[in-house]
């Protein structure tokens, strides 16, 4: 008996060990480079990707690791002189692997009082000496080659094996053709390859030509945005994984044979803006009564969000809740989804007679019982009620609800535009900071521009009512809320927001 707990203990004390031996001997893919590896903290933020977030779907993960330590701003100099490079060297070991890509950034001045990260063109070994504006330190300045051999010398001593990239190319056109590297950072970078006999893939001339079949119109908002012709999407860095994967596939590199064999890749989940609202926010067939819910996604960012417009015309909170569009809008709900809920042009209405859409006054817990055409009996509720009610329910899914007040009419009571800022503006207002829910004022926003248009080009929004807009008129509301939403840092939709200027 003993005898067999023995041989249990030893083999279970085998088996751990090979396992602990497997992890520790398993080759690690380091990525090293700049804000086309990892734009920021490798999240999107602001929809920006580097192709080192996604290189991990093509490889086998029972083989191999992949750890991101590209930096954003940095060139072949700095990211040196910061540290990274030997971060990352400290931790190699043989049969590790070292994915190279820089040049965006060594272009730029080699010394000012802004980055000083510029290094000499060529691969040459000329330098310049300086005391560095920045770090008030005396520094030797060399090549773009020399620092880029350095870290391919670095890596070989460790056993580790380099693999160089030409920089991905930028979103310039000339003639239909998009601008190479291929004199400069993409020669350079591919000479320093071949004189340390090391795997070079020409990403820049790979993608440029990818881009090319697409051309110009497709490529700027899919796999660039046109505000930013460096930094690319989360579509672009995953073509970018892509060529490199292709061309490794072309390569004797052992890197090869780490490629999964059936890559599942996958972009990151769109997030979702929804609309929950009356007529003026929602579509219409009527050109004359247009909600700004249609113009809206023009402003947003599409290849990150979708704007799903759940409004109808007609409605209030409380009809909006009896009538289920509350609930079958909940159920598409997911975590970090945005929910604009605005309501209050239709809670006036009649509490007790036909179209039964009006809610009681105020925010409180006061209830009414009605009974509707002579056979249901419903409970009515307060306004703030019913607002209360959607944003407990949008945060139970995850969702991160805002309140928006209701946009104002074209009446001008004293020459000023009328603001309900004792009812439903006051209401909503009150239910979002007793909810600690972010609250747009619309109603003021819209009314202070309307007063500094003046009456007459107002008037142009509104051809059939005093509360409805055409186009144009939606539009100029659904601009102002972008606009607003491009500045609250703290609602966290200003990366989605694209106004072009």
């Amino acid at each position: 008996m003993k005898t067999l707990q023995l041989l249990t203990f030893l083999c279970s004390t085998f088996l751990f060990t090979s396992c602990i031996t497997a992890q520790n001997t398993k080759p690690t893919v380091y990525t090293v480079g700049d804000s086309t590896v990892k734009n920021g903290r490798g999240d999107g933020s602001g929809g920006l990707w580097g192709w080192g977030d996604f290189i991990g779907q093509f490889l086998d993960s029972t083989k191999v690791s992949v750890k991101n330590h590209a930096l954003g701003g940095t060139s072949s100099r700095t990211y040196q002189n910061l540290g990274l490079w030997d971060a990352v060297n400290n931790k190699l070991k043989a049969g590790d692997y070292v994915l190279i890509q820089f040049g965006h950034n060594d272009n730029g001045p080699i010394n000012d009082t802004l980055r000083a990260r510029g290094t000499i063109k060529g691969i040459g070994d000329e330098t310049e000496e300086i005391d560095n504006m920045i770090t008030k330190k005396h520094e030797i300045v060399y090549s773009y080659g020399w620092y880029l051999e350095k870290i391919v010398k670095d890596a070989k001593s460790k056993g580790a094996i380099p693999i160089i990239m030409s920089p991905i190319p930028r979103n310039d056109w000339k003639e239909g053709k998009v601008s190479r590297n291929n004199t400069s950072y993409g020669l350079w970078a591919k000479q320093i390859a071949e004189r340390n006999n090391v795997t070079f893939i020409d990403l820049n001339d790979k993608m440029a030509s990818k881009l090319e079949k697409f051309g110009e119109e497709k490529v700027t908002g899919t796999y660039f945005y046109k505000r930013d012709h460096t930094h690319t999407s989360a579509r672009g860095a995953l073509m970018a994984a892509s060529i490199i994967i292709d061309e490794l596939k072309e390569t004797t590199n052992s890197l090869k044979n780490h490629i999964a064999s059936n890559p599942q890749t996958e972009l990151p989940r769109k997030k979702n803006i929804f609309l929950i609202g009356d007529s003026t926010m929602a579509s219409s067939d009527n050109p004359n009564t247009i909600g700004w819910g249609v113009p809206f996604p023009q402003f947003c960012d599409t290849t990150q969000v979708n704007v799903i417009n759940k409004a109808r015309g007609g409605r209030s909170t409380r009809t909006f809740n009896f009538e289920g569009l509350w609930e079958a809008a909940k159920k598409e709900f997911q975590s970090g989804d945005f929910v604009f809920i605005q309501f209050g042009h239709n809670d006036a209405g009649n509490i007790d007679k036909a179209k039964y859409r009006g809610s009681l006054k105020g925010i409180g817990d006061e209830t009414q019982t009605i009974v509707r055409d002579s056979s249901i009996t419903e409970t009515v509720h307060t306004y703030g009620w019913y607002l209360k009610k959607m944003i407990q329910e949008t945060r139970e899914k995850g969702a991160i609800p805002i309140i928006l007040s209701l946009t104002p009419r074209n009446e001008w009571p004293n020459d000023k535009v009328e603001r309900r800022t004792e009812t439903y503006v006051k209401w909503a207002k009150e239910v979002a900071i007793a909810e600690d829910a972010f609250f747009i004022d619309v109603s003021d926003l819209v009314a202070k521009r309307y007063e500094a248009l003046g009456k007459e080009k107002v008037k142009a929004f509104f051809p059939q009512d005093h509360t409805h807009t055409n186009l144009e008129g939606a539009t100029f509301t659904a601009l102002t809320i972008a606009e607003t939403l491009k500045k609250a840092k703290e609602i966290g939709l200003r990366g989605y927001i694209y106004i072009e200027q």
